[in-house]
């Protein structure tokens, strides 16, 4: 299941590698620098990113070295989606370090925001469109046992529609408004973060709306969603070498399926919570019920699947005599 990493896909092992290094610097700049944006560190927007893309650049570098077809085509898309988002998040982490907004900054005076707005614009999109190629190519392969297969399949789909999620509130939710940066200076801003609510009270770190909706925390969850479901599939492949039930590959591959499937419903609560204008910390009755409803399905189904496997790895050894 593992593979060195030299073999990784190499200009994203180094996007994971640099992004890994921002995420250490704006650690620090968190420590250092007291400049706020919005109530938070002008540090907080690099750290996350450079979080998030430590994981799924090094996640796609891992992945590539799984294509039996098109592998020159996942290459070069794998080369692209790395250099698209390190130019990315360097735009924001520039942007960071002057003390202004990266996204959503509407300014017709700051020069070096007039230049990076594009950079901005046009990288975020050509690391969704390489995304969705990818999903494409990776979605046809089918290189892995059963449970790791089921796992890359269903992880890709949750990060594709984690980066498709943003583009809803981005079109719906137009909330112009101006707003002082760590300068002391006046920015429009064309749109923001909060549905229901305006950004500037924040969760703590993540500063996803602690008043309102926000559909940064589907996004999270979404685009994580492949790890989850790959240390899924390597714990239940760590744990058959002492259970014998769990050494059948299609029980370990149904399982994995559950995992999937109830990690989608939680992302769906999150996304429909976040559209209602609800923040993920504050949930009504609906959405406590509809997190129960699916925690439900997901631990009936599983139990259901556990007690079937153990049955049947019980009975053959007998049917065997």
């Amino acid at each position: 299941m593992t593979i060195a990493w030299r073999t990784w896909h190499r200009p994203l092992a180094i996007c994971s590698a640099l992004m890994f290094c921002l995420m250490l610097a704006a650690a620090a700049g968190l420590v250092i620098d007291d400049r706020t944006l919005l109530n938070e560190s002008v540090w907080v927007k690099p750290l996350k990113f450079g979080f998030a893309f430590t994981l799924y650049a090094g996640t796609l570098a891992w992945l590539l070295t799984k294509l039996t077809k098109a592998r020159r085509l996942g290459w070069w898309l794998g080369t692209v989606f790395a250099v698209a988002a390190t130019v990315e998040v360097g735009a924001i982490t520039v942007q960071a370090a002057r003390g202004t907004f990266s996204h959503f900054n509407a300014s017709q005076t700051d020069p070096v925001t007039l230049a990076l707005v594009p950079v901005l614009t046009y990288g975020v999109m050509i690391v969704l469109i390489t995304q969705l190629i990818l999903a494409v190519v990776i979605l046809v392969q089918r290189t892995a046992g059963a449970a790791l297969n089921r796992a890359i399949r269903w992880g890709i789909g949750l990060a594709t529609a984690g980066m498709l999620i943003p583009l809803y509130w981005m079109v719906t939710e137009i909330h112009a408004r101006t707003v002082t940066d760590a300068n002391g200076a006046r920015i429009p801003m064309y749109q923001g973060h909060g549905i229901g609510a305006p950004d500037g009270t924040g969760m703590p770190l993540t500063n996803w709306s602690a008043t309102g909706g926000d559909f940064r925390a589907p996004h999270f969850f979404a685009l994580h969603g492949i790890q989850a479901l790959l240390v899924l599939a390597a714990i239940l492949a760590a744990l058959s070498a002492r259970r014998v039930w769990l050494r059948d590959e299609q029980v370990r591959a149904r399982l994995v399926g559950i995992g999937a499937l109830g990690y989608s419903g939680f992302v769906a609560v999150v996304t429909w919570q976040a559209g209602r204008g609800q923040s993920f910390i504050h949930p009504d009755a609906q959405t406590l019920t509809a997190f129960a409803a699916v925690a439900a399905l997901t631990l009936t189904t599983t139990a259901w699947v556990i007690v079937k496997a153990r049955r049947t790895a019980t009975l053959v050894p007998q049917l065997v005599h």
